[in-house]
């Protein structure tokens, strides 16, 4: 009887043991499928990111261009001195930087306003929803051409009704003075529709109860919105500047619809500046080397803020 009982009792332990065991090949061979599966898209992803990246990077070390696109001669960083020696380079660059510093910081103070508005019990919320997402899945080829029509000089709606109103017409993408903040403007007003739905996600996502609980207490509409509002917002409003400054750094389209870069180089920002190297320069390796100075700067951005939201979320 006793034996009986020590055979049962080892039995009953070797049971969970064995289940145990079970799960984990079971997950094993689940993470293999789950691989095996994602394999085909990993591909297709490395190819398209990794190939053009060290082409590139290849193309920089060599004096390559379309009109003789070879790899005979080797340079080293000579097309890196010659970016970095090149004035223009640094004017657009300069130019870059305020663009992004100014269109993001714009966007997100209106964005952020206007999220706020919307976060409240208001009339007609779905009809405002509406009409925030329509510019934001127009194509910037086709808002670039809208507004080019209605900044023209002479055929534009805009200075038709400045005429109106007794005013002079403004050449708004002809004068260097107008240009760069006629751009500024497009973009901003395209983008900030995505940067109010960012962070109204985020203030909707917020628990309620810590508001209700800070007015019982009697906490003013100021205090609930820099001491609740805001710390808890933290990684939305990171996250939705870190993908606005990204997209800021490779605006293209509207610099190239509405202005070319000018007047003059008024409007020369990175992007196209790199354009020019490679189409209109056919200096391929010049274009990539100045490619790889834009690629650590945007990283730098993006390291930062990837810190700040994760410090944040921490704490």
């Amino acid at each position: 009887m006793g034996f009986f009982k020590r055979k049962t009792i080892g039995r009953e332990i070797s049971l969970p043991i064995e289940k145990n065991k079970r799960l984990s090949s079971f997950a094993k061979q689940e993470k293999k499928a789950g691989f095996f599966f994602l394999s085909p898209c990993f591909s297709i992803l490395l190819f398209i990111i990794v190939f053009p990246l060290t082409f590139s990077l290849i193309v920089s070390f060599y004096n390559y261009t379309f009109i003789a696109p070879t790899f005979d001669k080797f340079i080293g960083f000579k097309n890196y001195i010659s970016v970095f020696s090149d004035s223009y380079f640094w004017h657009s660059f300069l130019t870059t930087l305020k663009f992004v510093f100014l269109v993001v910081s714009i966007e997100f103070a209106i964005g952020f306003f206007i999220s706020l508005m919307l976060n409240r019990d208001i009339a007609f919320k779905n009809f405002y929803y509406t009409i925030l997402t329509i510019p934001m899945l127009m194509s910037p080829i086709v808002v670039a051409l809208f507004w080019k029509m209605l900044l023209h000089p002479n055929l534009g709606i805009i200075n038709f009704i400045i005429k109106k109103i007794g005013m002079f017409p403004v050449d708004w993408l002809g004068d260097t003075r107008n240009a760069f903040w006629s751009v500024l403007f497009v973009d901003i007003w395209q983008q900030v529709s995505f940067m109010i739905l960012v962070l109204l996600s985020g203030l909707v996502s917020l628990p309620k109860e810590i508001f209700e609980a800070a007015e019982i207490d009697g906490v003013s509409e100021g205090q609930k919105f820099l001491y609740i509002t805001l710390p808890m917002m933290k990684p939305v409003i990171f996250a939705a500047i870190t993908l606005r400054i990204i997209f800021a750094f490779r605006t293209f389209d509207l610099v190239y619809i509405l202005t070319r870069g000018g007047p003059g180089i008024a409007t020369d920002v990175l992007s196209y500046y790199i354009y020019r190297l490679t189409f209109m320069s056919l200096d391929m390796g010049k274009a990539a080397a100045a490619s790889y100075i834009l690629l650590p700067t945007i990283m730098i951005f993006i390291v930062i803020a990837f810190k700040l939201v994760f410090r944040s979320a921490s704490e």
